[in-house]
């Protein structure tokens, strides 16, 4: 068996060897560590996987640049000496993408797609309570949020229901580029009796948060009176929060998807907690 096979079935993966960490904890890959440790006496041959890696990120609708990163760094080359290299930083990701457009005859290849696969899927899943966590918060700060804000509205003058209503499509349609609340519903897809705000993820949940408290701020801090001067407000805050999402180069709440059904994460949460 080569001599790499064997390190692969040791207690530590080579692929972990070269594993690097930055300063601020994130992991990553040097294209030539990488290419050495899949036998790539060539790194030339290696750059045309990357090339294709790069292209499956790009297919995947993933951001090349937050999985592939061009640098220059330095080698040994005898005597003491260094050189300059081009190389690439990958995430592991970015590794997973590559070792499956690398060649396949080579046995530390397929022993690299399974490991990758299974690191990847890991990261996944621990990614996914992440975000099921964030939204949980967000989704619950934002029920606070609101009750305040519809305080603090009804004392400005808005008072039936369903000026509360027109108050606060003001207020999406600042942040959606002019859509209701009735058309949000209409392009997350979303089922009659469903609540937008329980198919938010936490990036959007996040936007609408800011939306809400600054609005509920603005218009106590300014003493701002009359329904129609709030509802102005509230679709001035919510253009705002829009703008900045553009500037930052984000993507536009409305082409977010909706995710799953808050009240289903919630449910399995509690039945974790009861130990069921």
């Amino acid at each position: 068996m080569p001599h790499e096979i064997e390190k692969i079935s040791g207690s530590i993966s080579p692929f972990e060897r070269i594993r690097r960490t930055n300063e601020a904890g994130n992991e990553y890959w040097s294209s030539r560590d990488f290419s050495q440790v899949l036998g790539y006496t060539d790194y030339r041959n290696f750059e045309q996987v990357v090339q294709k890696a790069r292209m499956a990120c790009f297919n995947s609708g993933q951001r090349i640049e937050d999985h592939f990163v061009d640098i220059t760094e330095m080698i040994e080359i005898g005597k003491g000496g260094q050189r300059e290299v081009k190389a690439i930083l990958l995430s592991r990701y970015a590794c997973y993408l590559a070792i499956q457009n690398a060649d396949p005859t080579k046995d530390i290849v397929a022993l690299g797609q399974t490991y990758f696969a299974v690191q990847t899927r890991k990261q996944e899943l621990s990614d996914q309570v992440i975000e099921d966590d964030r939204r949980l918060l967000l989704r619950d700060e934002i029920k606070i949020h609101n009750i305040r804000l519809a305080e603090t509205a009804k004392r400005a003058g808005v008072i039936s229901s369903m000026d509360y209503a027109i108050f606060q499509n003001h207020g999406y349609m600042g942040l959606y580029g002019g859509m209701t609340a009735q058309d949000i519903h209409h392009r997350k897809k979303l089922k009659r009796g469903e609540q937008i705000l329980d198919h938010m993820g936490s990036t959007e949940l996040a936007a609408n948060l800011f939306r809400a408290t600054q609005t509920e701020e603005k218009i106590r801090r300014e003493r701002i009176t009359g329904k129609d001067h709030a509802n102005q407000t509230h679709r001035e805050v919510g253009a705002k929060v829009r703008q900045t999402i553009r500037e930052l180069g984000g993507t536009m709440p409305e082409n977010l998807p909706a995710a799953e059904n808050i009240k289903r994460l919630q449910t399995k949460r509690r039945r974790e907690l009861k130990g069921e």
